[in-house]
Formats: structure tokens, sequence, C-alpha cells
């Protein structure tokens, strides 16, 4: 099993930053790929931003590239995104995740889900 719990949600205006923090517990999630994924009111959940297990290898949604910046440090059992120049666009719950399966834009490859963390743009 893998417990995962997000922080560092809030309320900012556009072009404000945030950094999303995942800190992750249980023996499986040594190996694990960790994604982020958002969900907006009415929208389905999307793909925001992927990482191995090592940190090698990173993929971004468009809408992240260049804005936003995926990492983690094994050795505390934490991942972040770092969310710079925010627009209200980017308002939604943001959830991360673990996949055994190595980085995927797929939510099915993922079997362990925080319980999210709002982030509000305002205009």
């Amino acid at each position: 099993q893998v417990q995962l719990v997000e922080s560092g949600g809030g309320l900012v205006q556009a072009g404000a930053s945030l950094r999303l923090s995942c800190a992750a517990s249980g023996r499986t999630f040594v190996g694990a790929a960790m994604g982020w994924f958002r969900q907006a009111p009415g929208k389905e959940r999307e793909f925001v931003a992927a990482i191995s297990w090592s940190g090698s290898i990173k993929d971004y949604a468009d809408s992240a590239k260049g804005r936003f910046a995926i990492s983690r440090d094994n050795s505390k059992r934490t991942g972040w995104l770092q969310m710079n120049s925010l627009n209200p666009e980017d308002t939604a719950v943001y959830y991360c995740a673990a996949s055994g399966a190595g980085p995927s834009r797929d939510d099915r490859k993922y079997n362990y889900w925080g319980q999210g963390t709002q982030v509000t743009v305002s205009s």
C-alpha cells in the first residue's frame, strides 16, 4: 500500500506561483513513478506531469510545459510540482498519484491517489 498526501494548494492571483508537495508512505512507493493530475469543476480529470522513479524521465501536458516543473526526492519520499505563471484556467483540484508501471499520461495506470489539494487562481 502507498499513502499519498498533497499540500501546498491555495488561492493566488494570476501570474503567481505555487509549489505543491506530495508526501508518500508505504513500502510499495519504492520504484514507483509519480504523476500529477487535476480536475476542474464540471471537467474530467486531466494529466499534468509525471516523473519516473529515478527522475530521469519527465513528461508534461502541453498546458504545463514551460510553466510547471515536476521533481522528487526519494530519500524524503516526497514529490513536488512547481507551478509558475498561474492563470485562471489552472484552477482545479490537483492530485498526486503513484504508479508501478512507470510514468504515464493515463490515469488508469496509477494505483494510488492522494486526496487532492485545491488550487484557485483569480484574475
